[in-house]
């Protein structure tokens, strides 16, 4: 049995363990009140959730026991049945063998059930005979099948079931605890002040580091360990989209089916909940602007029906995931024509701007292609938030497009919001952070390689102009980067720090680099929250707190300034 199969084996049994306990719970509470309408309802739903699990995992004695009482608490339910003394004994016994059944799943062996199983269903057949027969007087008093069996032989087959059962003394137990994740964000905010205050002893330098080695391989070890309890495998969120599709597909008099990849990848929970509604939103837009109509296809060649992927796989401590459909794909110049019709770039812009650049302002607030709205696109909303959920945890998007080929939207994602792997500089003597995620390169330049253009500094990286920051002009907002270049020597060298955030490339200028480090990133509280600059904090090992930079909140500031001096 594979690690999968065994850990939806421990789900099922979990499940089961709490269905059969409730099962007992509310018989008690039926027993003493037969008119207890409610405990009906849950003994029927309670069933009927056991025999499709079991069904679903090919436990098939389960499901057939399971599904015998369904009948039976759907009869009572309709009012059909009254359940008798003499019926609440036999169902108790079926519960007992039930709960045999389940554990035979994790304890193998033989467990007799179809005599209670029959009885069951020759009491129900009977019951149901004579309600019918007292209605209408031309119905036999039975079916003829509770006659099939006598009496002593159904005692004979249940006494047979009961001889392998001892449940007096034996009670289920599960391998698997269900914890309210509100209870994992505890545990792993207290391992998080563990690693922190680790941290500073071992920088204390009472001590060589050698010693505390030991310590330091069980605090990550713990660390890591509560992690990956809180990762959960995508296709939590992929199996939903069934529907969202169907749905999307028919409002748009669309055929479109939905393929699901790498559904056994796994990703922080919480992660996986921030980019819900943005997934809803890339697969509605594949369908809204992306796959055509069933005629166009035919006339293109195509299928009838569209297809749209949905595509998880990892790279180190990054999840990729792709939303892919074999549409018209992205019309660049349709984009570029838009853009200047609405006033977002001039002209001029327009047309130095590269197809990429051209087709990211899908994400901008309000922008949208449609000529007419429909009941899934041309509104204008939507991708601009897509674009603030990856922002808010430091994932990026990438897309690929040929038109009449269709599209794909690359998100990468980080695999845990819990450790953010990052860049420490200096800045005046102050150390700060950079998310590794975004980080491209770490280069020296000199200051005769970098060049002054519409106030603004350049330089060439890898065969790409690249702009040139630096921080302390951007923090500060006091002084000119030109003026900030011309106080060093010219054959200085400067570090900088390239970042890749939608596809474009800056430079940022820092005064020393430190160190790559994984840290525990703390959101800013009030007032603070609302600064742009800054995602959160850290504290070092030294005791200092270190800021952690927010590069789109950067980078939105600088293209929105640059922006509106090259209207200007």
């Amino acid at each position: 049995m594979s690690t999968k199969e065994e850990e939806y084996r421990d789900i099922f049994l979990t499940e089961a363990i709490e269905n059969f306990n409730e099962i007992n719970r509310l018989l008690i509470v039926l027993e003493k009140n037969p008119e207890d309408i409610k405990s009906v309802h849950a003994l029927f739903r309670i069933t009927h959730t056991l025999k499709g699990n079991a069904t679903g995992m090919g436990f098939e004695h389960i499901a057939e026991l399971a599904h015998v009482l369904e009948d039976l608490f759907g009869a009572v339910r309709e009012g059909k049945v009254i359940i008798s003394s003499e019926m609440f004994v036999s169902v108790y016994k079926a519960a007992d063998i039930l709960n045999e059944l389940i554990d035979a799943v994790k304890n193998p062996r033989e467990v007799k059930y179809r005599g209670i199983k029959t009885k069951l269903e020759v009491m129900l057949r009977s019951a149901l005979a004579e309600r019918s027969q007292s209605i209408d007087e031309t119905v036999p008093a039975a079916s003829g099948y509770e006659n099939a069996i006598a009496p002593e032989l159904l005692d004979m087959l249940q006494n047979d079931d009961e001889d392998h059962i001892d449940t007096a003394t034996k009670l289920s137990f599960s391998h698997l605890v269900q914890v309210p994740v509100q209870k994992l964000d505890n545990l792993l905010n207290l391992v998080g002040e563990l690693v922190i205050e680790r941290d500073r002893i071992i920088a204390s330098g009472m001590h060589s580091a050698s010693e505390y080695s030991r310590l330091n391989r069980i605090s990550s070890d713990l660390q890591y360990s509560v992690m990956d309890v809180r990762l959960v495998p995508v296709d939590f969120l992929f199996n939903k989209f069934h529907r969202i599709v169907r749905d999307a597909a028919s409002k748009e008099e669309k055929n479109v089916s939905l393929k699901l990849k790498g559904t056994e990848t796994e990703i922080d929970r919480n992660i996986l909940q921030v980019i819900s509604d943005s997934l809803i939103h890339l697969v509605r837009n594949a369908i809204g602007h992306g796959i055509e109509k069933p005629e166009a296809r035919k006339q293109s060649g195509k299928p009838e029906y569209g297809t749209v992927t949905l595509e998880a796989s990892s790279e180190s401590d990054i999840v990729i995931i792709a939303i892919q459909d074999d549409g018209g794909g992205i019309d660049a110049a349709r984009i570029r024509k838009r853009a200047v019709e609405k006033g977002i770039l001039t002209l001029a812009d327009a047309s130095q701007w590269s197809d990429r650049d051209i087709i990211m302002l899908i994400f901008e607030p309000g922008f949208s292609t449609m000529d007419e709205v429909t009941s899934l696109a041309g509104r204008g909303v939507g991708m601009d938030v897509v674009k603030r959920a990856l922002d808010s945890i430091g994932g990026t998007v990438h897309i690929e497009t040929k038109v009449g080929e269709g599209t794909t939207f690359f998100l990468r994602l980080p695999s845990s919001m819990a450790v953010k792997a990052t860049l420490l500089f200096e800045l005046d003597n102050e150390t700060f952070a950079i998310p590794l995620s975004y980080t491209e390169r770490v280069i020296s330049v000199y200051k005769s390689d970098i060049h002054t253009v519409a106030n603004g500094l350049i330089t060439v990286y890898q065969g790409r102009t690249i702009s040139l920051i630096f921080l302390n002009d951007l923090f500060r907002q006091e002084r000119s980067s030109m003026a900030t270049l011309e106080r060093f020597h010219p054959e200085a060298k400067l570090e900088i720090v390239v970042v890749s955030f939608n596809g474009r490339l800056v430079g940022f200028i820092v005064d020393k680099l430190l160190q790559q480090k994984e840290i525990i990133e703390k959101p800013l509280q009030k007032p603070a929250d609302g600064v742009s600059f800054i995602s959160g904090v850290t504290i070092l090992g030294n005791g200092k707190v270190c800021l952690v930079l927010s590069i789109p909140g950067i980078l939105n500031t600088v293209n929105h300034t640059q922006h509106n001096k090259i209207s200007l």
